[in-house]
């Protein structure tokens, strides 16, 4: 498949973990940005076609369950913040995705609180991040570099901070997934 300048992720495949409690906008701006690019987004929750509901209220569908999930079915993993990655940090299956795709060099994007699934997995030692102030010490006590910026990318690694950030956010995403 040939991508075309308006679609740069063409023939790409994002994975995204939604669960309730998930910050609405760090989930749906990134996915209606990369279907723009062309990528193909599929959401996992801990139920397959279940309805989570956000922060701000806003419903999501997964659209398979988390435990289906295979690393290798995708280029890239969205780790959106809210209170959900709270939970998800403690499923097995999360941090064993989130790792092959450390181990694979796909990239893998975090923002705001996003970054507990990313230290839960064991893959942010000696990885320059931004996140959430609140997970600051998190983030430096699980061995990342931590940066105050909108966005840091540090080789597959994508992060920001907060909502605010997204523009920058999606942009680093879509230029790391053209690179891989």
């Amino acid at each position: 498949m040939n991508a075309k300048p308006h679609e740069p992720l063409l023939g790409k495949r994002v994975l995204a973990f939604v669960g309730d409690i998930y910050e609405d906008l760090e989930l749906w701006y990134p996915k209606l940005r990369l279907i723009e690019a062309g990528a193909v987004f599929v959401i996992a929750g801990e139920e397959s076609k279940t309805k989570y509901s956000g922060k701000n209220g806003y419903p999501c569908v997964s659209d398979i369950r988390i435990a289906d999930a295979q690393s290798q079915d995708f280029d890239a993993v969205l780790l959106p913040g809210g209170f959900m990655p709270d939970r998800l940090r403690r499923l097995d299956k999360v941090k064993q995705l989130i790792a092959e795709f450390s181990e694979q060099r796909k990239c893998v994007a975090a923002i705001c609180h996003g970054g507990w699934l990313a230290i839960s997995a064991g893959v942010y030692r000696g990885v320059r991040v931004t996140g959430s102030p609140g997970i600051q010490d998190d983030l430096i006590n699980a061995g990342a570099i931590w940066e105050d910026a909108p966005v840091v990318v540090d080789r597959h690694f994508v992060s920001s901070r907060k909502p605010d950030d997204l523009p920058w956010f999606a942009k680093a995403m879509i230029e790391v997934m053209q690179n891989k």
